[in-house]
């Protein structure tokens, strides 16, 4: 083989390795995940905020992939709570919105009603992203205490929004 032919089968071969390579996924993916003792601690800063605001509950938190990583129920919490703060946090995570917010797209006909027929789905304020670094690790909901139209004016969101600025400084230093 000449030097040319030889030249332009090594560029051809440069060329196609590349391409292909660049169209393949990495063999491997890093994210960011919540330390059990950070989860810990959010939950317990929704627990004391619900508790200062008068009411029991029970808190849930779930790691990026839907799976429950911390569960806690206050002693007068109803029975149905845990399950329901749990759903919440699952369908926060799951349709990466808030609850209240899929809530209100529901009543306002902006996602079909077969949304809130997804098993395991519970489209009712208390359920909350967490993100750190722009990047979603999981979700908190909270069960047992008023809902309302957003999670600011729901007592179980405004809960949760309490546990995810109890652990704020730390999430913000995920880099």
């Amino acid at each position: 083989m000449n030097r040319k032919k030889s030249l332009i089968l090594a560029v051809s071969l440069l060329t196609t390795t590349v391409f292909v390579n660049a169209n393949q996924s990495p063999e491997f993916y890093q994210f960011r995940s919540l330390s059990l003792d950070l989860a810990s601690k959010a939950a317990w800063a929704a627990i004391n905020d619900c508790r200062k605001r008068g009411f029991s509950v029970a808190v849930a938190i779930v790691d990026r992939g839907g799976n429950a990583q911390v569960q806690l129920r206050d002693r007068f919490a109803g029975p149905h709570t845990p399950e329901t703060a749990f759903r919440k946090a699952w369908t926060a995570n799951s349709f990466r919105q808030s609850t209240a917010d899929l809530a209100g797209m529901l009543e306002e006909k902006r996602i079909p009603n077969q949304v809130s027929n997804n098993p395991g789905a519970l489209l009712v304020g208390g359920g909350v992203l967490i993100e750190a670094a722009g990047e979603i690790i999981g979700a908190i909901g909270v069960s047992g205490a008023p809902p309302g139209k957003s999670e600011r004016d729901s007592i179980d969101g405004a809960c949760a929004l309490a546990g995810i600025e109890e652990i704020r400084e730390e999430l913000e230093f995920a880099e």
